[in-house]
């Protein structure tokens, strides 16, 4: 198999497309500036692997394994995840519009920084403790999920709909445009902002003064 002639800081060279599709298991590796869309990358095991600069949108992750990973700058907007194994995997300044992370595999350990995750689904999701750091969740949903202790920082949640989640010890500091209803989820010892602390008053009929 080939590589792309472009060695990072490290040394390490960028696999190609062809490498990706071919193999099954990966460690160390880079993938780089490569259009993937719609591909069918399911049951592949990648290890301490960098994405940067993908296409990825549409692409199929099922049953894949991947454990301390990241994706920098890609777009994956509908992607598949169903049954996707992630173990420390950070996303960072990804587009990741519409994706349904519904059937995503059990406990998965992840991170979002700056990233676009409009009109995602996250029905049943356990992912407590969880970061999304300055992300867009407009028009997200989140039913049944267990985020206690997750950190949304700096998010856009606007007509973003919480149902039926856990939610106990969250933090949503600098987070904007989030309603909450305490009646469909548990609150405890939640960190909202004043905006949304206010709003919640006023549903009950209290004036913050």
């Amino acid at each position: 198999m080939t590589r792309s002639r472009n060695p990072d800081r490290f040394g390490r060279v960028s696999r190609t497309a062809d490498d990706l599709h071919a193999g099954d298991s990966f460690e160390d590796e880079i993938f780089a500036g490569l259009d993937l869309a719609g591909a069918d990358l399911g049951e592949k095991e990648l290890v301490r692997c960098t994405f940067r600069n993908m296409k990825l949108s549409e692409s199929r992750w099922r049953r894949a394994r991947l454990e301390d990973c990241r994706f920098e700058s890609c777009d994956l907007g509908r992607f598949d995840p169903a049954e996707m194994m992630l173990r420390e995997v950070g996303f960072t300044g990804c587009k990741l519009m519409g994706v349904d992370w519904t059937e995503l595999g059990q406990f998965p350990v992840m991170t979002f920084t700056d990233c676009n995750l409009r009109y995602g689904s996250f029905v049943g999701l356990v992912a407590r403790k969880i970061p999304f750091v300055r992300c867009a969740l407009a028009e997200a949903t989140f039913l049944k999920a267990d985020l206690a202790e997750a950190r949304f920082e700096d998010c856009d949640l606007a007509s973003a709909r919480f149902e039926a989640c856990d939610l106990r010890g969250a933090d949503f500091a600098g987070s904007h445009d989030l309603v909450l209803d305490p009646a469909a989820n548990r609150l405890q010892g939640a960190k909202i902002p004043l905006e949304t602390a206010i709003a919640l008053a006023a549903s009950f009929g209290l004036k913050v003064i």
